[in-house]
Formats: structure tokens, C-alpha cells, sequence
């Protein structure tokens, strides 16, 4: 094994190595108003946003701490007038690029200059196949056409495509044809998504959250359409936490290879860890990104497994999962270094699948993401 790969796969006896990815959540601004969004409740405003002088000093540092990947998201990314500078910044330090976007606002000229920059991949969210129901969770007419137009702009481009398709109750019947589009749209992968129930989806788990019959179907049609569809389109599949018997390793650990950084500049070890009462995350206006991802105390409170509580400090799987989620801890138990209650071995396991079941049955409406700390769907 060479030193990187040695870097790179630590032993399981460190508690991380070297940062591989960083999402890079450049703005919370956004057209659209998903009411699943994985943003804060508390969104920061542009006011707050790292200035591009500030972004191009920490992508600079970004590559000096070994990182591979580099994902621009949001909010909406697009909304930033400078993405072509720090696209071409990122590729100029060997970074690969992705950009994660809504793709309502993106125009030929823009994908030219971002492709031109040195852009490496495109990553297109889907709410629904169908326009009204597309307009219904997003809350913006015509958007599932802007979608499919910047999808074909990109593949004319011979851009690489994923389209992420987030998926819940009021949805999960598109499953067979979201796969369809997905092919129809020439995308190499799709992520079929079920909402994972923090920030905003937290908020509207009564109008989102699947019945058990709904993933149970909707596993089956994704296992058909890998073998079906395989070296065509690669599928990757995320169940709810809720209806899991096992945690995922969430980021592959808490601060184990991969981390976030908000709009104002605070590294965070998943982009929901905001979400954790009390917990203190240090910006990069304030000390070295490298200082931040070895020495800060956030980084390093569920870092590897010494401050696992049992049943998962004995756990044979503790190197699998890293504990799994904190952030789902803190949710639903109100306490973030609990074992994570997806786990078939929490003993309050039971009392998360009871409260799928309960959701599931809950109202359709939703309530919106947006400044205000969120709008209710209005009826009718």
C-alpha cells in the first residue's frame, strides 16, 4: 500500500485521516422552497456569505489538506456571481469538481463558462416526473422543464450527469419512472434518496415520511433495475433511517474523511451537524482550515469510537458505522452521543419504527423552506 492510500484508508485504530471531499455550501439562497431541504432551519443569509477573496484562500488550503473532491452546493450555488472564478480556482489546484445544483436558473452561456472554468461533473436534483407535482414540493412553476433542458445542455456538453432524485411518500410511485427519465436524460447515475428526517425534512416528516409497503416496493424496483439496467446506469439507494436496521456510516464518520463548510465559513463534520444544540463549530475566518479539521473540539467529539457509549463501544460493527448518525441521536432522543436509535441494538430501536409508522399516516401539507423559518402549505 502506498503512503497515500495509507492516508487515504486509514487504520481503523486513528481516529481519521486525511480529508477526501468537502462539500462547499457556498449560500443558503435558493429558488426553490423543498420543504426536505438538508439546510439549517436557521439559514444564513448572503449578508453572511464568505467574499470570493475568502473562498479562493480557502480553496487553497482545501488542497493543501489533500483533498480529492470538491463539491459546490447551496442553497443554490448559481446564485453566487463569482462560481466561475471559484470553479476555476478549484481545477487550477487539481481538485475535481461537481457541482450540485437545482438547475432552474442555469442557462447555456453559464454551463459554458463554469464548462470553459474547468467544471468536472454536474449533479441535477429532481422532485418529481410529472410538472405539477414537481411545482407542488418545490414551489416553482416549470422547473422539472428547466431541469430536463439543463440536463440535456450538460450531456451535449459530454459532461459527466447524476441526477439526484430526493424521495418520500408523496413521490416514491414515480420511483419506476424516475429511473426511466434518468436513462431518457442520459445520466451515468442516479441517487434515489429517501429523506433522511433533519433540518427541514425534520420539520415535515408527517407529509414525507413512507410507509413500510412503500420502501418495501420500492426496494424491489431498485434492486430489478440494477440488474436490469447494469452498466448503463448506476443506481445508488439510501433507505430511511427510520425503517433501517442498521446505522450508516454517517460521512463515513463523524470528521473521518470528509467535512462541510457553511456559507459564513464554519466546518462542520455533516452538513445537518448545525442541528446539535450547544455544539460550537470553528469558521475559517478564524484559524487554519487544517488547524480546524485536527484540533477543533467539534471535529473531534464523536471522531473514531472512544467516546462510544455501550452497546456500541463492545459492537463488533463499530468500525463499519462509526456509531452512525449523531445528528439523528440528537433528534430523536435528545442527546447526540446516544447510540443512534436506527440501530437494531439501541433500546429505543422499537420506538423509531412505531414513529415512522405513526408519520406515515400523517397530513400531506407541507410547510416550505424559506427565510422566515418557513411557510405552510396553503390548501387547496
Amino acid at each position: 500500500m502506498t503512503e497515500l492510500s495509507a492516508r487515504l484508508r486509514p487504520d481503523p485504530a486513528r481516529s481519521h485521516g486525511i480529508p477526501i471531499a468537502v462539500l462547499a455550501e457556498i449560500t443558503h439562497r435558493c429558488p426553490l422552497q423543498c420543504p426536505y431541504c438538508s439546510n439549517p432551519v436557521e439559514l444564513e443569509r448572503a449578508s453572511a456569505e464568505l467574499s470570493t477573496e475568502e473562498w479562493l484562500r480557502v480553496l487553497g488550503e482545501i488542497a493543501d489538506l489533500g483533498v480529492l473532491q470538491l463539491h459546490f452546493s447551496g442553497g443554490e450555488p448559481l446564485a453566487r456571481r463569482d462560481l466561475e472564478t471559484l470553479v476555476a480556482r478549484a481545477a487550477a489546484l487539481d481538485l475535481y469538481t461537481n457541482l450540485i445544483t437545482s438547475a432552474v436558473t442555469l442557462t447555456e452561456a453559464r454551463l459554458d463558462a463554469l464548462a470553459n472554468a474547468g467544471l468536472d461533473h454536474v449533479q441535477i436534483s429532481v422532485q418529481s416526473v410529472e410538472d405539477a407535482l414537481a411545482t407542488r414540493i418545490g414551489g416553482l412553476r416549470g422547473a422539472l422543464e428547466r431541469k430536463r433542458a439543463a440536463a440535456s445542455w450538460v450531456r451535449a456538453r459530454d459532461l459527466p450527469l447524476t441526477l439526484n432524485a430526493v424521495m418520500h411518500r408523496q413521490n416514491l410511485h414515480e420511483l419506476p419512472e424516475m429511473i426511466e427519465m434518468a436513462l431518457d436524460l442520459g445520466a451515468a447515475r442516479l441517487e434515489v434518496a429517501n429523506v433522511q428526517y433533519y433540518g427541514w425534512a425534520l420539520k415535515n416528516r408527517a407529509a414525507l415520511m413512507p410507509s413500510p409497503d412503500q420502501i418495501d416496493t420500492a426496494s424491489r424496483v431498485v434492486d430489478t433495475a440494477r440488474e436490469r439496467l447494469h452498466g448503463r446506469l448506476v443506481i445508488d439507494y439510501v433507505e430511511p433511517d427510520y425503517y433501517a436496521a442498521r446505522p450508516k456510516p454517517c460521512m463515513g464518520g463523524w470528521g473521518r474523511q470528509v467535512f462541510n463548510i457553511s456559507p459564513s465559513g464554519k466546518v462542520l463534520p455533516c452538513h445537518a451537524a448545525e442541528s446539535i444544540a450547544g455544539m460550537r463549530f470553528d469558521s475559517v475566518r478564524d484559524h487554519p482550515l487544517a488547524w480546524i479539521w485536527d484540533h477543533s473540539e467539534a471535529m473531534n467529539r464523536y471522531r473514531g469510537t472512544d467516546w462510544m457509549p455501550e452497546p456500541c463501544r463492545s459492537c463488533a460493527h463499530k468500525h463499519d458505522d462509526w456509531g452512525g448518525c449523531r445528528c439523528q441521536a440528537a433528534a430523536l432522543l435528545g442527546d447526540a452521543g446516544a447510540t443512534d436509535p436506527a440501530c437494531a441494538f439501541s433500546p429505543r430501536h422499537a420506538e423509531v419504527f412505531e414513529a415512522a409508522l405513526a408519520f406515515s399516516e400523517g397530513s400531506d401539507r407541507y410547510t416550505y423552506r424559506d427565510f422566515s423559518g418557513g411557510t405552510p402549505e396553503r390548501d387547496g
